[in-house]
């Protein structure tokens, strides 16, 4: 997620090729974490009806909850691989650890909505120092002959992370340990980060770059204020009736965006340091993958929908919902482990498989959930998840093919921050969809309806992206 970078470390050894010599102690202390955000993202969909009830938060709170980690995730994630590079990467892992897991206990003694979701946004800003330093530090601990079962091992975290989320915050909301309730699924956290912290300390080699990137302040705070100015009129315009206000804040954020672009225009012109490198948006293939990128990830809002309506709908325990996701997370999982070898022999063309059986697999969830069948739901959450699991390695290694070596780093952050600003968004326009045609309908009908709308967008969505990676060239020489 970091650009390239000439490292320097403590403990390393004189000969890269040998690697840090507690290495494979390390690996399983970084992997939690890639884990735990990926965690949190997921885990917390499974306890919205729960918070909601027990808070008294509004549809929007509850979009807010999830949203707001995810914007912020977005924004800050690149500033925290540069942060890795000037003052070390073991020194920003052990922060970020020990802020996630402070993070989670204010989630988890949350006592307001709003204190839940500033509780969020500080989980989204502490993960940002920590997950970065996980691939670049694999990068720097591991010779290369050893970096491949490293990385499948951080690839396949991805889909265990996935299969936790859906499982593990369906198991705590509905047994209700030490009796608590969605509170359990942020506690959680405390011993895993506790545990994370004291590996990190006793088996980390830092490293930092002797070429770090300074930090592009202006940068963060104008893609902040566009972020917020989209995403916040997008959540709470419809419950407050939009009033000029909130028409006004949506109107403002082409300017919010202009202001970035020009900032970042005008820094990179000075010699410095942008927090997105303008001149890779002159790449048609890449834009084109951040286009696939936003389409793909706003399939996120599926996690909140899907829970409320299974949850609120059908009145499944929070537990039953979990396991009722749960073939999705598995085909994830399978189809990520695969994915390198359906790459090989289809090259870009497995982004076009991905997305078709994404396509094909909500699709037949969306029939089955018309017909208040959700016990058929299976067979297309399959489906769905395969697709998921084939799209989501495939379509940075496929984009980020068509960008010079040396800036590999810089747009894989750029990538990645995308993701989560899909996310973000889908919660956000796709949620909205889901509570605006819910209306104050509470009968499984209704939910049955509002779900498959917002399924139909998301199906639209990914039916796009199917469409955009035909037109990426089979095979392309990187250029700058």
């Amino acid at each position: 997620m970091t650009t390239e970078t000439a490292e320097t470390t403590q403990i390393l050894p004189a000969d890269p090729s040998a690697g840090a010599p507690r290495r494979w102690l390390a690996l399983p202390v970084l992997l939690t974490g890639a884990f735990l955000p990926i965690l949190d993202f997921n885990v917390v969909n499974l306890a919205l009806p729960a918070i909601r009830t027990d808070l008294g938060a509004s549809s929007s709170e509850v979009q807010f909850v999830i949203s707001a980690y995810a914007a912020t995730y977005a924004v800050f994630l690149i500033t925290g691989g540069r942060l890795g590079d000037l003052y070390g990467r073991r020194r920003m892992f052990l922060y970020g650890v020990a802020g996630f897991t402070i993070a989670s206990v204010l989630c988890g003694v949350a006592w307001s909505p709003s204190v839940l979701v500033s509780g969020r946004i500080l989980q989204g800003l502490t993960a940002t120092a920590m997950a970065p330093q996980v691939l670049a530090s694999i990068r720097v601990l591991f010779p290369p002959d050893e970096q491949g079962r490293a990385l499948a091992l951080y690839g396949a975290t991805f889909g265990l992370a996935n299969i936790c989320g859906q499982v593990l915050g369906g198991v705590l909301v509905s047994s209700r340990p030490l009796g608590l309730a969605w509170q359990a699924i942020f506690l959680v956290n405390v011993p895993i980060g506790l545990a994370a912290f004291i590996g990190g300390l006793l088996f980390l080699s830092d490293s930092r770059s002797e070429q770090a990137q300074r930090l592009d302040a202006g940068g963060v705070v104008l893609l902040s204020l566009t972020l917020a100015l989209l995403v916040y009129p997008l959540v709470e315009g419809r419950e407050t009736g939009w009033p000029a206000w909130i028409v006004a804040t949506l109107i403002a954020v082409p300017f919010a965006l202009t202001a970035f672009v020009r900032f970042e225009a005008r820094l990179a012109a000075r010699g410095g340091d942008p927090l997105v490198a303008l001149h890779l948006l002159r790449n048609g293939p890449f834009v084109i993958g951040l286009v696939m990128a936003l389409a793909f990830y706003m399939l996120s809002s599926f996690y909140l929908t899907f829970a409320v309506y299974l949850q609120s709908g059908l009145h499944e325990t929070p537990m039953a919902a979990g396991f009722a996701t749960l073939p999705f997370a598995i085909g994830f999982f399978v189809a990520s482990l695969a994915s390198s070898w359906i790459m090989q022999w289809l090259g870009v063309r497995t982004l076009t498989l991905g997305f078709a059986l994404q396509v094909l697999g909500f699709g037949a969830v969306m029939l089955s959930v018309a017909k208040i069948s959700p016990q058929s739901v299976t067979p297309g959450l399959i489906c769905g998840g395969l697709g998921f699991g084939t799209v989501m390695p495939s379509v940075i290694k496929a984009v980020i093919g068509s960008i010079e070596a040396r800036h590999a780093g810089l747009a894989s952050g750029i990538m990645i921050s995308t993701f989560q600003i899909g996310a973000a968004l889908g919660v956000a326009i796709i949620g909205g969809v889901f509570y605006g045609a819910l209306g104050a309908r509470q009968d499984a009908e209704a939910y049955a309806h509002a779900f498959t709308l917002a399924l139909g967008c998301n199906v639209a969505l990914l039916a796009l992206g199917g469409v955009l990676s035909l037109w990426l060239p089979g095979e392309r020489k990187p250029v700058a």
